[in-house]
């Protein structure tokens, strides 16, 4: 353990609010000293994580140096996943358990993640995303949100937030006021959002509200623009909507955490420094930051700004311990209740439901099972021979990563051994890749595989030209938003593309699943 380095209050409680991110496996010198300065929470993302173990023994080191450090990771299941970034999630998003529509089992999935997380150390989940589906042309959101309706969207909201918290570990619910209704990715520029206040009340706030009520931790702000709320700030930097909506009006007490500042729509106009210290001063209580910046530097330089803003007058003081004592209190929080979830039978803490100590292993393979949509143009032959897979594959946006595999190929071959397949992108002209795909299939059966075809007209045409050429044999797997018309012999809607939707989806294309 390092030695506890006396710092003074004004700048224990800059580190306080800071959750920067760290690069490596185990913690660094750095990390550890800043710890001991006063450093309350810390971000980790799948480069930090090989394996549950060694998870477990990394959140012990940080906690070795302080017990109530909060330790934080961006896991929402499905399509975006750090936990098992390097194998697929194994748990389907929030678009696949929308689609179910039952919320005990959403509570229920929500409730194995938390244990798995609780049981790694980690205490605070940037998770879930509550935003509206409204513009399914969305870059960013897609199948990381329940839905577009609105009602929908907000019973499995919180839903998940009391099947999470119940494990111990606290919810954070996002992107406030709602990043659903863009056509823009924040991590790239800034999002506006032309919305009356009448639709923003009766959309976009119905799922923050109820997961108010349902007692969620923590609140993350997103980085778009509402002129109808403040026309000239984002809402991560908007006194109007962090402290007069979020606070004043809706009433949350609990703890404000920004979206990445390193997001170009706050760092290429305002810079991260800039950007943290009006992020504060508007009500954020936390700042992240960590998923491209992450260094000491990058610490040393936001609680450097936060100290001068404050000594030069432009932050007050007080606002920023309230936030730092904003998030000790949520620390103390987590402690309580992964104490009180390890108990057997233990009453549940406030702000969480009450539910069975475990939930089966398998409960992510069950829920994707049930979210699958199977059209069939005839009564379709399974395949039981080694087939072909041409996964028509789009550029992967900022969150979700490309780390992560996706698609049917794998779980077909551990079902049909001597399955193949190979990666296409996006062409002007789909005629060589058809022809290169009927190519290398020959007399295999063909498994397409998409993301959001709505969105890639190039996807669609090489979809229907497939379904052309091979009409009685082509399976189409979609594993994006259901927008396009089924196509092929046997389409399957995934609703997500976490790595059991794989496993779900060719436990029907082979006749394995379940009861079969």
């Amino acid at each position: 353990m390092t030695t506890l380095v006396r710092t003074d209050t004004l700048t224990r409680d800059a580190l306080a609010v800071l959750q920067p991110g760290f690069v490596g496996t185990t913690a660094p010198d750095w990390l550890l000293r800043r710890i001991g300065e006063g450093l309350s929470a810390v971000g980790l993302f799948g480069r930090n994580i090989l394996s549950p173990a060694q998870l477990a023994a990394l959140t012990a080191q940080l906690r070795a140096e302080r017990d109530d450090v909060l330790v934080a990771i961006d896991e929402e299941g499905g399509d975006v996943t750090r936990l098992e970034v390097r194998a697929g999630s194994s748990f389907p998003g929030n678009y696949a358990l929308g689609t179910v529509d039952d919320t005990d089992l959403t509570r229920a999935v929500a409730r194995e993640l938390g244990r798995r997380l609780a049981e790694c150390g980690v205490d605070l989940n940037w998770a879930p995303s509550a935003d509206i589906n409204s513009n399914p042309n969305n870059p960013v959101i897609g199948v990381r949100s329940f839905g577009a309706d609105t009602a929908l969207a907000a019973r499995h909201t919180v839903a998940y937030i009391e099947g999470l918290q119940a494990a111990g570990v606290a919810a954070c619910t996002k992107h406030f006021p709602g990043h659903g209704d863009t056509n823009v990715d924040s991590h790239h520029a800034l999002p506006r959002i032309d919305v009356d206040l009448d639709t923003l009340h009766a959309r976009e706030l119905v799922p923050f509200r109820a997961a108010i009520a349902a007692g969620s931790k923590a609140v993350m702000s997103a980085h778009i623009l509402l002129p109808a709320l403040d026309p000239d700030r984002p809402a991560t930097l908007s006194p109007q909507i962090l402290t007069g909506l979020l606070r004043e009006e809706l009433g949350y007490q609990g703890l404000i955490v920004t979206d990445g500042m390193e997001m170009q729509a706050i760092s290429a106009v305002y810079g991260i420094e800039r950007g943290s210290v009006l992020a504060i001063a508007a009500g954020a209580d936390a700042i992240c930051v960590g998923g491209g910046l992450a260094d000491e530097e990058t610490v040393l330089r936001l609680r450097d700004a936060l100290v001068t803003a404050v000594r030069d007058g432009e932050l007050p003081e007080e606002r920023l311990a309230d936030a730092a004592a904003r998030v000790r209190a949520l620390a103390d929080w987590t402690r309580r209740a992964r104490g009180a979830a390890a108990e057997p039978g233990a009453a549940s803490q406030e702000g969480t439901a009450p539910g069975t100590d475990t939930e089966p292993a398998d409960i992510g393979l069950v829920a994707a099972r049930r979210a699958l949509r199977v059209t069939a143009a005839e009564p379709f032959t399974p395949l039981t021979s080694a087939p072909y897979v041409a996964a028509l594959t789009p550029v992967a946006n900022i969150a979700v990563g490309d780390e992560t595999p996706w698609g049917v190929a794998a779980e077909l071959a551990a079902i049909l051994p001597g399955t193949t397949t190979d990666t296409y992108a996006a062409a002007s002209d789909v005629s060589p890749l058809v022809a290169q795909v009927l190519g290398a299939a020959g007399d295999r059966r063909i498994v397409a595989v998409a993301r959001d075809v709505h969105r890639h007209p190039w996807m669609a045409d090489a979809l229907d030209a497939l379904t052309a050429a091979r009409p009685d044999d082509t399976v189409v797997v979609e594993m994006g938003l259901d927008r396009a018309e089924p196509r092929g012999a046997l389409h399957i809607a995934t609703h997500g593309a976490a790595r059991v939707c794989g496993r779900a989806a060719a436990e029907v294309i082979t006749g394995k699943g379940v009861g079969a």
